[in-house]
């Protein structure tokens, strides 16, 4: 039977999802509770990775030489889970959301939007667009 969560545990449980989506940076509380629900979701997967890794290592210890037999579930389970073993950190999604275009949490590589130009000079996407048909608004 499942022990009723206490109020200690339930005021430290996150209340947001682990993303910025609609996150206001001048509000800090909510920027805050943002950036831990992100670092607590990471450290999660980073130790269910850890168990999965434990059991495989039993699994190899008690199977012996028929372990590529009997513990191919947990290698594929591992294999899965590797990639989010890493505990990365909040601050590359932060400075570089683009609102309705990130995933939550996960997402290996984020377009900031910026392309560079040939003489070495950084334009925003809207004002190559701009200037490559001619529109001098920009």
């Amino acid at each position: 039977m499942p022990t009723p969560e206490s109020e200690a545990f339930l005021a430290k449980k996150p209340t947001v999802p682990p993303t910025f989506d609609g996150v206001d940076y001048n509000d800090t509380p909510r920027l805050k509770a943002a950036q831990d629900s992100i670092i607590k979701e990471q450290w999660v997967k980073s130790m269910m990775n850890r168990l999965i890794r434990q059991e495989l290592q039993k699994c190899y210890y008690w199977e012996g030489v028929n372990h590529l037999e009997k513990c191919g579930k947990l290698r594929e389970r591992y294999f899965e889970t590797l990639p989010d073993a890493k505990v990365k950190g909040y601050l590359f999604q932060q400075q570089n959301y683009i609102p309705g275009k990130d995933d939550p949490v996960g997402q290996d590589q984020v377009s900031a939007g910026l392309d560079r130009q040939a003489d070495g000079v950084m334009a925003t996407v809207p004002e190559k667009i701009a200037k490559e048909k001619g529109d001098d608004r920009l």
